[in-house]
């Protein structure tokens, strides 16, 4: 029988989430979606209204024979500013924040250990702010959301520019050497 894992992350809007872990092997799926609140099952527009205290994430399922825990942590370091905390480039606020949001004792462990080796790299001046907290209920967000970025690219596209999360990433990650001394 098959096992597999879920890896929990919020890095803004989760239309951006997605499809840096989409297209790799061993991914299983990608849900865009709400979690980390009171409200049961809340609405998009719940959630904007700032009231629910949910957080936009993405729920991954993987298979660890595919893919590693570790390896979907760096995809995630690599598509955030993880020196922000109060949101995620034109995304503001706490339904924005950047969460890593651990499934077991394990991933806890290195949730912390790639966040230190992070600050320890020097490669922000800025302290590291991504906070990591226990996974809790996951509420997939509506149907329209869902792999927004394969319904409506020209769309997708132009936020992504736009929010200022191309430019940053491009800017801090473009070399994709994990966390080396600069």
């Amino acid at each position: 029988m098959q096992q597999y894992e879920q890896a929990t992350f919020a890095g803004g809007c989760f239309w951006c989430m997605v499809k840096p872990f989409d297209r790799y092997e061993g991914v299983i799926s990608v849900i865009s979606g709400y979690t980390g609140g009171h409200v049961i099952n809340p609405t998009y527009q719940q959630v904007c209204q700032g009231d629910t205290g949910h957080t936009e994430a993405v729920q991954i399922t993987f298979d660890p024979n595919q893919i590693s825990y570790s390896t979907l942590l760096d995809i995630f370091w690599q598509q955030i500013d993880p020196t922000d905390a109060n949101g995620q480039f034109a995304d503001r606020g706490d339904s924005y924040r950047p969460v890593i949001f651990y499934h077991n004792e394990l991933q806890h462990k290195e949730a912390l250990a790639t966040k230190q080796a992070l600050q320890s790299s020097k490669r922000f001046t800025q302290p590291i702010n991504v906070a990591i907290e226990p996974a809790t209920e996951f509420y997939p967000a509506e149907e329209y959301h869902q792999n927004y970025y394969q319904k409506q690219p020209q769309h997708y596209n132009r936020y992504y520019q736009l929010s200022g999360r191309s430019d940053f990433v491009s800017q801090h990650w473009q070399d994709k050497n994990k966390f080396k001394e600069e």
